[in-house]
């Protein structure tokens, strides 16, 4: 392998498929999202509507977070993904049905906006289980020489899936509708069912299987907590993706601001993954492990000026800008968090630290959903996407005052060190 080999970690047939699976996966789950968000605010005009979506699906993934840590330590891997990604199936075909219009033409839509509400909350239970098993069956599958450049492609995929997933549901609902959009999803997580059991079983690196799931738990945090470049890189993207959730309040500037329908909608839904994919793709090339930490402090500040820009805005093209400017310091952010728990979590405890990553970051997605519904309930949509960008910029700042070792964590002595095993 090169020193400075930008494709690495391709170069490993099994973290190949693991991509394709991780593909598929998030284009099918972000298009649902997007699909459900759309029918929701369609039916009821409301955004904290919006919000509650988020809200059912972050109660159970915060709620199960450290419980499924510690089962996917103690569980082989592949296995509990295949369990994942059926779960998530049952879900798409319940999302399916509530949409169909022979089956609700006589149900009350109470009765339709409550089983969606039920089937986000069943999803949030397959979220609890599904980070932290992808996060540790990727270190399974290549050298840790390699896990740096893994971690961008594997990233890169993942905003791959966020470009693509929501803009064919902003496009699925208008050239096909809402119900047969709910039929593509579920087509897509059947298609990576079929790609994992191309990948064998995975030992279990756990030494300590068999551990009374309490200690477990402690031993996890207890790591979170003493690690202070973890802990700092967890609370700085939280608080951002918390406030920042202009994203759940897209419909809302789509149909009634904006007005540019469900394609407009598509696009502006799109954007962000757009900018952050490119800066992905970028990273492969042009590593960002030197000065990481201020790296990522600068990334998550112009995130914040962004996303103001993006609230203050009645210009569709000037939104889309903004919006994907969004994208692309947040895929700064994304990748270089990445890397530091790849390169700082011990093989036995992966299971336990992408849990709490879940509960920091990516459950934080969904309690910003209802953060931004709330305050727009509250404030007005404009002036709640400007407060969460301005709180964002705030959050920067108190972390990096907070985490001194944060803002000078420098990877690439942490990368120099796991190339020479």
């Amino acid at each position: 392998m090169k020193k400075n080999d930008p494709y690495a970690a391709l170069r490993f047939r099994e973290f190949n498929i693991f991509l394709l699976v991780r593909f598929a996966m998030v284009f099918a789950w972000t298009m649902q999202f997007v699909v459900i968000e759309w029918e929701v605010y369609s039916i009821t005009k409301n955004p904290l509507s919006l919000g509650i979506i988020g809200l059912m699906e972050v109660i159970p993934a915060v709620s199960m977070a450290l419980f499924a840590g510690h089962i996917v330590d103690q569980k082989e891997k592949r296995g509990l993904l295949i369990k994942c990604i059926l779960g998530f199936s049952v879900v798409s075909l319940g999302l399916f049905l509530i949409t169909w219009p022979r089956i609700i033409a006589n149900l009350s839509t109470d009765v339709i906006l409550y089983t969606v509400y039920f089937l986000v909350f069943l999803g949030g239970i397959v979220r609890a289980f599904l980070g932290p098993t992808i996060f540790s069956l990727f270190s399974l599958l290549v050298p840790k020489k390699v896990y740096p450049n893994a971690a961008t492609w594997s990233s890169s995929v993942w905003q791959m899936g966020a470009v693509v997933g929501p803009a064919f549901g902003g496009f699925f609902i208008h050239w096909i509708g809402v119900h047969w959009s709910m039929c593509f999803v579920f087509a897509f997580s059947l298609m990576a069912l079929l790609l994992l059991i191309q990948i064998p079983k995975k030992p279990i690196l756990n030494p300590n299987i068999g551990e009374p799931i309490l200690k477990s738990l402690k031993e996890g945090i207890k790591f979170v907590r003493n690690t202070r470049v973890i802990l700092g890189a967890l609370t700085l993207d939280m608080f951002a993706v918390l406030f920042g959730g202009a994203v759940a309040l897209l419909p809302i500037y789509a149909q009634d601001i904006l007005k540019v329908g469900p394609e407009g909608f598509g696009v502006l839904r799109a954007a962000p993954a757009v900018g952050a994919l490119l800066i992905m793709f970028t990273s492969a090339h042009f590593p960002l492990n030197k000065n990481a930490g201020m790296k990522l402090l600068a990334a998550i500040f112009g995130f914040g000026i962004c996303i103001i820009v993006f609230g203050i805005s009645t210009w569709f093209w000037v939104s889309v800008i903004a919006l994907f400017l969004s994208g692309a310091t947040d895929g700064i952010s994304m990748v270089i968090r990445q890397t530091i728990l790849q390169l700082r979590t011990p093989d036995a405890m992966r299971g336990r630290v992408a849990s709490v990553n879940s509960m920091f970051v990516g459950s934080s997605n969904e309690l910003g959903a209802f953060e931004s519904g709330l305050t727009a309930r509250l404030m007005g949509t404009v002036t709640a996407v400007v407060f969460g960008g301005g709180m964002t910029i705030l959050t920067v700042i108190g972390t990096g005052i907070l985490f001194p070792k944060l803002r000078k964590l420098d990877l690439q002595k942490d990368l120099e060190e796991h190339q020479k095993e």
